[in-house]
């Protein structure tokens, strides 16, 4: 348990010194073209993936804010009973640790910094930070686990 638990731990102190850089080295919504179609830029997230909800009107900060604890006890129960499923409980790790970076943002800024900004032509990704892009691939994690995990 306590690996996992530590992982989530990096996982967090990446994602909030990845966004401190970025606050310092950016006014809000200056961008930094890296490649044709990456920048770096800093936008305010005060909503969900998306920014779903993010002009609700200030309700959605205590209400993700809400979820993501609600998750992150969810996530260290989940990894708790199940400590022989590796992939289960890595999975469980990266999304404990994005959750846990995105609600330090919510409830000390009152928004999530995002700064990794893809786009092809006039295609645009929303821009996204490391704590989502760990919610991604531990949600990845665990599709893999569950068709690993399936008896014939």
């Amino acid at each position: 348990m306590r690996k996992w638990l530590a992982l989530s731990v990096v996982v967090i102190a990446l994602d909030l010194y990845t966004k401190h850089l970025v606050v310092n080295a950016f006014a809000y919504g200056e961008h930094l073209t890296i490649t044709s179609f990456f920048d770096l830029v800093r936008y305010h997230n005060e909503g969900a993936a998306f920014s779903f909800l993010s002009n609700a009107g200030g309700w959605q900060r205590i209400f993700f804010s809400a979820i993501a604890v609600i998750a992150s006890v969810v996530i260290v129960y989940l990894m708790y009973k199940s400590p022989k499923q590796k992939l289960f409980c890595l999975g469980l790790a990266f999304i404990l640790g994005g959750a846990l970076g995105n609600l330090y943002d919510r409830l000390t800024l009152g928004y999530v910094v995002d700064f990794l900004f893809f786009h092809y032509q006039a295609y645009y990704w929303p821009a996204f930070n490391l704590a989502d892009s760990a919610i991604t691939f531990g949600v990845s994690l665990l599709l893999i686990d569950s068709f690993k995990n399936k008896q014939p």
